[in-house]
């Protein structure tokens, strides 16, 4: 593949335009999928209003598509490695678009959630396709690490921008339209995708058996976990109910090691774990992710909690969180090179816990707008620096086999983490069963905690610098 694009660059140049051209419109369906994540929190309280929804059945909107999303994600990247990427890329593609529309266009709260559960399952089968895409068209080494920049940094501004555009949507056309406005733009990645994405070699006549029980037990043990965690502090809701789903999630994950180790072809081979590097880049990953995921919803609780600010304004002091997101993507892949992904990565983890430190102290101290634009700052630098380093190893070494699975994996672990994170750190810290202090100060706490645990997963694996072969 290296002769391919570093040959002859008047022969080969359309190449290198077409790979560019297929991450544009990749990118383009990674913006829209990470906007879908934030983009209802600040709409929930209308579509409560709407539907005469209030509570914990709220926040099914946010975690059904979270855990759907990241618990079938593997699924998807081994459908995309049997099946072939482009045709998975455009099945799932169009599912997500239509459960766009569907979600828009929802008649009741059933059908919301449903379609929201949807859209996970699109995003599932879609990603890892488009990620394994990027991965297979620009060769390891610095263009690869400018490509998984880009992809990193559109899907950070996408989780940041769904607040202001949720504001924006919400307060001026309705909470319906936070779910249209990304239909035309998914018309738009589909025809790149026809256009544009290399045709899949011919596939295999035998017949497949994907590993579905798999898939519903990895699905099921995080879904049982968060349940589990969030239904802990409500004084309403009895003790054996959280334990039961918390053994639930246990058996789950338990009966997803057995199911793999004996299936004929199982989601994710055991045996894809034994790169010890690629481990600890994925735990680090949930950890990291978890961290991050809470920052968003400390920052909008306490604009809109503490200090009284409107959904809009919420959403529009967000945005330098953004524009620090799109500095960070243009340093990080030159430092990605000479610092090695692993110091990237640590210095990542440390600017996300600074991030929770002055999350904590802003809380304490009752400071405010302009207190939190410290720590906005250093979590971009935080995403920016941790998750490009982390996937850049977590798919190192990835040949045509196995592309999928790998970007599935690192994928599933970002999602999953995120929602687990923000299950355990802000569902304790704000659990009103609990009243051991600030709830901003515990949940900030509680996810520094993680990122030192990260900091010690991630150290323990080599320093390989960009461009040399990635150690196992």
């Amino acid at each position: 593949m290296r002769s391919i694009f570093f040959s002859s660059t008047r022969v080969h140049s359309p190449a290198r335009v077409r790979a560019w051209l297929v991450l544009c419109a990749m990118s383009m369906l990674q913006f829209f999928i990470a906007v879908d994540v934030t983009v209802v929190n600040i709409a929930l309280p209308s579509i409560g209003a709407d539907f005469g929804v209030e509570g914990h059945s709220l926040t099914w909107v946010v975690v059904g598509y979270t855990i759907t999303g990241g618990g079938l994600l593997m699924l998807g990247g081994r459908v995309g490695d049997l099946l072939g990427r482009r045709r998975t890329l455009l099945v799932g593609t169009t599912l997500f678009g239509a459960a766009s529309l569907l979600a828009g266009l929802a008649p009741s709260f059933p059908v919301l959630v449903a379609a929201r559960l949807l859209q996970g399952t699109g995003e599932a089968v879609a990603l890892p396709a488009a990620m394994a895409t990027i991965v297979l068209l620009f060769p390891e080494g610095p263009r690869r690490s400018r490509a998984l920049s880009v992809w990193a940094a559109v899907a950070s501004c996408g989780l940041v921008l769904g607040f202001a555009l949720s504001g924006i949507l919400t307060a001026h056309l309705g909470w319906r339209w936070i779910f249209l406005v990304s239909v035309p733009f998914i018309l738009v990645v589909i025809v790149a995708a026809l256009l544009l994405v290399p045709a899949d070699r011919s596939v295999s006549r035998e017949r497949v058996r994907l590993d579905l029980p798999g898939s519903f037990l990895l699905t099921a043990c995080p879904l049982l976990f968060v349940y589990a965690a969030v239904e802990a502090g409500e004084p309403a809701t009895s003790l054996w109910v959280s334990v039961a789903a918390l053994v639930g999630a246990v058996l789950a994950g338990a009966g997803f090691v057995r199911v793999e180790s004996r299936s004929p072809n199982p989601l994710v081979p055991l045996t894809f774990f034994a790169d010890r590097t690629r481990l600890r880049a994925n735990l680090t990953t949930m950890l990291l992710s978890g961290a991050l995921s809470t920052s968003f919803l400390l920052f909008t609780f306490y604009l809109q909690e503490r200090l009284g600010v409107g959904p809009l304004g919420a959403g529009f002091t967000m945005l330098p969180l953004a524009a620090a997101l799109i500095a960070a993507s243009v340093l990080v892949p030159r430092l990605l090179g000479r610092w090695g992904a692993r110091v990237c990565v640590v210095v990542g983890l440390a600017a996300a816990a600074g991030a929770m430190g002055v999350v904590a102290l802003v809380a304490v101290l009752g400071g405010g707008v302009a207190w939190l634009l410290p720590a906005m700052l250093l979590i971009a630098a935080g995403m920016g620096f941790g998750l490009v380093g982390l996937q850049y190893i977590a798919v190192s070494g990835a040949t045509d086999e196995d592309a999928g699975i790998a970007s599935g994996v690192q994928r599933a672990a970002d999602q999953l983490g995120g929602a687990t994170g923000v299950a355990i750190y802000v569902g304790l810290g704000f659990a009103p069963a609990l009243h051991a202090g600030d709830p901003f100060v515990i949940a900030a706490v509680l996810a520094i905690i993680g990122l030192i645990v990260g900091v010690v997963v991630i150290s323990r694996s080599p320093d390989t610098a960009v461009g040399q072969p990635q150690a196992g």
